[in-house]
């Protein structure tokens, strides 16, 4: 990147004023500073959280993005931002289970997939979330939903596919033993995502996060409540390990 600035400004074509915005590592809009470097140092582009952000916000650092040529993730967003959002960038999709809004220029992976296995249709929201994160970021997923403990022989159906996946994203509410009977039937890594779905002693997700933390299955790796996003971003990197960065 530098050496195409620095040439192009010696052949004229670019200013110097041009050249440091490019060479910004991030930009400074008052509210946010959006760091545009993510993707060169990571792989991936800054990811927008969009609770607490107004949809005016939402839709500044979605232009930003865009304008640079990135992809585009924005999680947790409400059925009345997006539709704000829309009105301006129709170009994006929104998935109001996932509650994502994604604008998608890379080509996905050809090679191997992520497994996206879901307890129950309350769990719904936080798998989706997964999904649409990994199939963002460049790479395959395959849905396994609704095939919790209560009924094991859903889960059984499906296994041979869940273990032809380079790694599991197990979500799961309630007393949140899927990631553990799950991780006694595959050799692939899991990330174990525990949902605020369930009864009063359920504590908003924190009795399937503890059951997950203390699961005697090897293997399974848990992220904190709800967060089906960083369960699919460390699959994702898991991916690209796996195919020495083919999905970058």
């Amino acid at each position: 990147m530098i050496d195409d600035i620095l040439a192009r400004i010696e052949n004229g074509t670019l200013t110097a004023a041009e050249a440091k915005e490019k060479l910004a590592s991030y930009e400074d809009l008052g509210f946010v500073k959006i760091d545009h470097h993510r993707h060169k140092r990571q792989g991936v582009p800054e990811i927008i959280f969009g609770e607490g952000k107004t949809a005016e916000q939402i839709l500044v650092i979605i232009k930003s993005l865009k304008t640079r040529g990135h992809e585009v993730l924005a999680t947790r967003i409400s059925t009345e931002k997006a539709a704000f959002i829309l009105k301006e960038l129709p170009e994006l999709t929104y998935n109001e289970i996932a509650r994502t809004l994604s604008f998608v220029t890379r080509k996905p992976s050809g090679e191997g997939y992520i497994a996206i296995v879901c307890a129950g249709t309350s769990d719904l929201p936080v798998a989706e979330e997964a999904a649409v994160t990994a199939e963002t970021l460049g790479v395959p997923v395959r849905r396994f939903y609704d095939v919790g403990v209560a009924g094991l022989h859903r889960l059984l159906d499906n296994i041979e596919e869940i273990r032809g996946a380079d790694v599991s994203v197990c979500v799961a509410g309630m007393e949140g033993a899927l990631p553990s009977v799950l991780g006694g039937l595959v050799e692939n890594p899991i990330i174990a995502v525990p949902t605020s779905i369930g009864y009063g002693a359920n504590f908003n997700g924190l009795s399937a996060l503890l059951s997950m933390l203390n699961s005697c299955a090897s293997g399974v790796s848990v992220v904190n409540i709800d967060n089906g996003f960083g369960a699919a971003y460390n699959a994702v990197l898991i991916h690209r390990l796996a195919y020495k960065g083919e999905t970058t």
